[in-house]
């Protein structure tokens, strides 16, 4: 984050289970259009009991779409195939998010699947393999890969798409090195670690050139490739890019935050809001105060709950009051958020605004505050 958050990201959410870690972050302007945000996890390991292997997801609606990123630590080694692929079946089986309208993962408009799969290359003998990447003839290895194989009968695989596997197997190598296991296991190299997706069938099959379409969602990849000087693992981390196009279903945010009047450090303010007819709000719904560069959804300088501290409400146009005990006496640039408990995420977002350090004594300040542009 110290690096993200100047160039604009926010962590909306996270997810871990042991090992498994699952971060989402998103650019500033589209964190009001992120909602309904919810995580999970399900156990594989030791029968279900640990959860060393197994699967973390996250799942959000983002402008108006179903999208859902699930991370997958399967079983090892080049004889369990079979087990892979029913730890697969369990995961997708308990991953439920109690909504009506998405009852399991694979309802989701997108689905991201993505980790330490763990599949193998079988057949070939170790200097073969190391042969093959030596001499970067990759394709010949891409035949006995044991999840291109699976894909070519398993109905389910087949709706899941991948990048072409361009860069050498990640998997394993001596640590601190670029070196393949050089230890007396001598494992034999293999794409363990996997990005695909997969798309909802109406979105597939929508045409791209249908005036009357409502929902238009599109996903192009633009990268997949692997990372060699990373070497504090025995695996070669791998990264995906994607270009999303996508026709909103959302025009305007929820909420709209306006700030009142000239905000002046250390003494309370107001803050008027504007919400759509159809928002429904929540007794644990707050605004928080952040400084311009956030980290995450709560790294708030000062926040107030909207129903406590609700000073007027009136044909859609509210006001809350925000103590000013956590303001920073220096001022700066700064920005409201209003999160919903119902919705799970930030539902509106200001723009940008000063709040200018007081020089007033206390006698100007009480004199100020009279005028109505003030409080």
């Amino acid at each position: 984050m110290d690096v993200l958050s100047p160039l604009g990201y926010i962590k909306v959410t996270a997810v871990r289970m042991q090992g498994l870690l699952l971060l989402v972050l998103v650019k500033r302007q589209h964190v009001p259009f992120i909602s309904g945000i919810n995580t999970n996890y399900t156990r594989t390991g030791l029968g279900g009991y640990w959860g060393n292997k197994g699967g973390v997801a996250i799942c959000f609606r983002m402008y108006g779409y179903a999208i859902c990123f699930l991370n997958c630590h399967l079983p090892p080694h080049m004889s369990n195939i079979d087990q892979r692929l029913s730890d697969f079946d369990k995961i997708l089986e308990m991953q439920n998010f109690e909504k009506e309208d998405i009852p399991n993962i694979l309802d989701h408009d997108l689905l991201v699947w993505f980790g330490d799969l763990n599949f193998r290359i079988e057949d070939y003998g170790l200097c073969f393999v190391q042969e093959s990447i030596s001499n970067q003839d990759y394709s010949v290895l891409w035949k006995k890969d044991q999840l291109n194989m699976i894909k070519k009968t398993d109905s389910l695989l087949q709706q899941f798409q991948e990048g072409p596997l361009l860069f050498q197997p990640t998997y394993k190598f001596d640590v601190n090195s670029e070196n393949y296991d050089s230890s007396e296991k001598r494992r034999k190299p293999a794409w363990t670690d996997r990005i695909l997706w997969r798309l909802k069938r109406e979105l597939l099959n929508n045409p791209v050139d249908s005036e009357e379409r409502e929902r238009f969602f599109s996903v192009t990849l633009k990268s997949y490739e692997s990372h060699m000087k990373y070497k504090i693992s025995d695996h070669k981390p791998v990264t995906a890019t994607f270009e999303v196009e996508l026709k909103s279903l959302l025009l305007t945010t929820p909420i709209t935050l306006v700030p009142e009047g000239q905000w002046i450090t250390p003494y309370d303010l107001v803050v008027s809001y504007n919400q759509s007819p159809d928002f429904i709000s929540s007794n644990w719904d707050w605004i928080g105060l952040h400084k311009v560069v956030i980290r995450h959804v709560k790294d708030y300088v000062s926040y107030a709950w909207v129903k406590d501290n609700l000073v007027s409400s009136s044909e859609g146009l509210h006001q809350v009051y925000i103590n000013a005990g956590g303001f920073p006496e220096e001022g700066g640039e700064f920005l409201l958020s209003y999160y919903s408990n119902n919705l799970q995420g930030i539902v509106g977002l200001s723009e940008p605004f000063q709040i200018s350090k007081n020089d007033l004594t206390p006698e100007d300040w009480r004199e100020k505050k009279g005028d109505p542009l003030m409080y």
